[in-house]
């Protein structure tokens, strides 16, 4: 009786589809239909993370041109809605139209991007370098995209109050993640628009790259454990604790779900996950520690990974370029290294048994070698 609903969910989300971003509000300001924004005529989706229309659409969903000659101006700090449809719709949102502004079995995460641009009128967008804003993902109940559907379609964040003046564009995207057991099965959504931030500092946020920031393999965790009584735990967190682009959302139930791509970008220097609601927003804000780093290397069967990893009061947490896992836990017992060398590793704690958990981040340039003789 599970199969058969969550086949024929599916289903039906296939057949509805789709959404556009098409409409800016800034500051409760409507900035008109299709005005500053990129757009295509055709409301389907990407799937493939590595291919150029991954940036701000096209490729099978043709963008209209000529591009619109608006440059939306934004101060810094000021509110931004990205306001989304089932398809374009010049009289905004639809109450007739079940699947408006996406079809509800769509669900997965809502996130915004900004790339520095000489002008936001240039014609192309590949080779930038993106930081993400703001993101909205599964809060143990629901998906960022039910509480979009709820909002009518507004997707609701704050710009930035400390990067520089100039053009920028915004991209706002979502991934369905209906589909998303197999690889290509996730579907992006995504729009950009052409903004000028007025006001501001002189932040300088870490970047990614589209295509880059996403990985169809997405989440990649091997776990080795020496500790047979463990086994059971190993499996839980293999079936729970997964991000990205390839995940079945429907079974084994997801209990924590990662966004893919970067952490969002903060004035502070912290890591911020934000969801919003109409024109209403909260924000919870996480710090972490940055753990000290060395390499350790024995004898005994290694393995070599790339991996960048925080101790924070709530775990242990990796985050690398496209995920992120945390294992929280009552204590975290830190083990010094015996030797050291060029390179990098991190703290990492012991939960309950000798273990060793080797990640794969293909993006990220850091390494050290571990075994599970190095816990002991």
């Amino acid at each position: 009786m599970f199969s058969s609903a969550v086949l024929l969910s599916a289903t039906l989300g296939f057949v509805r589809a789709h959404t556009i971003f098409q409409r800016v509000h800034v500051n409760g300001v409507d900035q008109g239909y299709l005005n500053g924004v990129r757009y295509p005529s055709y409301n389907g989706p990407i799937t493939n993370v590595t291919d150029p229309s991954v940036i701000c659409n096209g490729g099978p969903n043709t963008l209209v041109t000529p591009f619109s000659q608006t440059i939306i101006n934004v101060p810094a700090g000021g509110t931004f809605v990205a306001e989304w449809h089932h398809g374009l719709q010049p009289n905004g949102y639809d109450p007739t139209d079940p699947a408006d502004p996406i079809d509800p079995s769509h669900l997965g995460p809502v996130m915004a991007y900004m790339a520095a641009v000489p002008s936001a009128l240039q014609t192309d967008v590949t080779g930038l370098k993106w930081f993400k804003i703001w993101e909205d993902g599964f809060d143990g109940t629901n998906w960022g995209v039910t509480r979009l559907v709820s909002a009518e379609g507004l997707q609701t964040f704050t710009i930035p109050s400390c990067i520089p003046p100039g053009n920028y564009f915004l991209r706002a995207e979502i991934i369905a993640l209906h589909g998303a057991s197999t690889y290509p099965g996730a579907q992006l959504y995504m729009e950009c628009a052409q903004i000028n931030v007025t006001g501001g500092g002189t932040a300088k946020p870490a970047t990614v790259s589209f295509p880059g920031a996403y990985a169809g393999t997405d989440p990649y965790v091997q776990l080795q454990w020496s500790a047979c009584r463990l086994l059971l735990l190993m499996l839980l967190l293999v079936t729970t604790l997964l991000s990205g682009i390839t995940i079945n959302i429907y079974y084994p139930a997801v209990t924590n779900y990662t966004i893919p791509g970067p952490p969002v970008f903060t004035c502070d220097g912290s890591s911020a996950t934000t969801s919003a609601t109409g024109a209403t927003s909260t924000t919870t804000t996480t710090t972490s520690k940055a753990a000290t780093t060395t390499t350790t290397s024995k004898a005994t069967t290694t393995t070599t990974t790339k991996v960048r990893i925080v101790l924070s009061e709530s775990g242990l947490s990796y985050r690398g370029g496209n995920a992120e896992l945390l294992l929280n836990q009552a204590t975290t017992t830190t083990t010094t290294p015996a030797s050291t060398a060029t390179g990098t590793v991190p703290e990492y704690g012991q939960v309950g048994g000798t273990f060793c958990i080797n990640f794969y981040e293909p993006s990220f340039d850091q390494s050290f070698v571990c075994s599970d003789s190095a816990v002991d």
